[in-house]
C-alpha cells in the first residue's frame, strides 16, 4: 500500500515514517553492557498484521534490523515494549523474544482474556512488565493486578502529555513498582517549577516509581538534540539516579511532519545529561540489570 493512498483515507492508518538507517558513530562511548530500555519492533509485515484499530502501521522495522544500529551506538542489550500499532495483541513480541533470550527483555500489553498459561509463557520468555496507555488505566484491576504479583511484573504507565497529574494519586495506591514512560509525558517546556514536575520528583522519592529518560522528542517539539530538554534530565539524575533507566524510542514511531533524530544524537545527548562516568553507568548498565533482571 503506498503512501499516498494512507494518507487519502481516514479510516486506515497512516504509515508512520521510518527511522534513520545510516546512524552515525557517537562521540559518546558507552560502558559495557549499556541496556536500551525502550524500543519498538515491527514485521515481517507479511507474518505480523497490525491492529484493526491501530493509530498507525510501520514497514518493517525487525530485531536484526536494529541490532545493525544498537551495534553501531555502542549498545548491548534491549527492553522490546509493546508498540501500539499491534494493539493489545502479543504474538509478534513473544515470538521476538524467544528468538533472542539473551539480548532482549519484554513489556507487553495485555488482551482482556489472557491465561495463566499465557502469562506463565510470556515470564519464562522475559517479559518483565506490563504496559498501560492513561486511557485504558480502568485494566489495572485488582485481580489483574494480582496477577502479575505472581511473576513480580511491574506496571509501566504511557500518560498522555501532561496527565499525570490526573492519575499520580492512582498509581500511588499500587502496591507495585511503577516505571514511567518518556519523562512521564512531562512537557519540557512547563520548567521545573510546574506542578507536574514536581509531582514527578515526589514519586520517584516513595521508592516505587521509577523514569525512562526516553523519548525527548515526545515531551518538546524542538528539533535534535532539544535542548529544552536538558534541564529536565538533569534534575531527575540529580534527584533520583537509582530509579532512571534511558532509551532510544527506536524506530521513533508517528513522527509526521518532524524531523527524524539521527539515533546517534540521542546517545550524544546523555554527555549533556550526565556529568559522571558512574551514573552514566548506573543508569545505562547497573539499573536496568535491577529492573529487567539481564544477568
Amino acid at each position: 500500500m503506498s503512501v499516498s493512498l494512507i494518507s487519502r483515507s481516514p479510516s486506515v492508518p497512516k504509515l508512520t515514517p521510518p527511522p534513520d538507517w545510516h546512524p552515525r558513530t557517537p562521540r559518546l562511548k558507552l560502558p559495557q553492557g549499556s541496556v536500551d530500555c525502550h524500543l519498538h519492533m515491527f514485521g515481517p509485515i507479511s507474518k505480523y498484521a497490525f491492529a484493526p484499530d491501530a493509530s498507525y502501521v510501520s514497514g518493517d522495522a525487525t530485531a536484526d534490523m536494529y541490532f545493525k544500529v544498537q551495534d553501531t551506538l555502542g549498545l548491548s542489550r534491549a527492553v522490546l515494549v509493546s508498540g501500539g500499532g499491534y494493539g493489545q495483541t502479543f504474538e509478534h513480541l513473544a515470538d521476538t523474544l524467544a528468538a533472542h533470550p539473551d539480548r532482549l527483555r519484554g513489556i507487553v500489553r495485555l488482551p482482556r482474556g489472557v491465561t495463566d498459561k499465557d502469562l506463565a509463557r510470556l515470564d519464562k520468555l522475559g517479559v518483565k512488565g506490563i504496559r498501560i496507555f492513561s486511557r485504558n488505566i480502568d485494566d489495572l484491576t485488582p485481580e489483574l493486578l494480582a496477577r502479575i504479583s505472581n511473576f513480580g511484573w511491574h506496571v509501566q504507565f504511557y500518560s498522555k502529555p501532561d496527565q499525570l497529574l490526573d492519575h499520580a494519586d492512582f498509581l500511588e495506591r499500587l502496591d507495585h513498582t511503577v516505571v514511567l514512560d518518556h519523562f512521564a509525558h512531562s512537557s519540557a517546556h512547563a520548567g521545573l517549577e510546574s506542578p507536574l514536575h514536581k509531582a514527578l520528583l515526589r514519586l520517584l522519592d516513595t521508592g516505587r516509581f521509577w523514569v525512562k529518560i526516553s523519548g525527548p522528542m515526545r515531551i518538546t517539539n524542538e528539533e535534535p538534540p532539544y535542548p529544552s530538554v536538558i534541564p529536565v534530565a538533569r534534575s531527575l539524575i540529580a534527584h533520583a539516579p537509582e530509579r532512571l533507566v534511558w532509551g532510544s524510542d527506536w524506530p521513533h514511531t508517528n513522527m509526521w511532519d518532524r524531523t527524524m533524530p539521527n539515533d546517534a544524537v540521542l546517545i550524544d545527548m546523555l554527555a549533556e545529561w550526565v556529568s559522571d562516568e558512574s551514573t552514566l553507568n548506573r543508569i545505562l548498565v547497573q539499573n536496568p540489570s535491577e529492573l529487567y533482571g539481564f544477568r
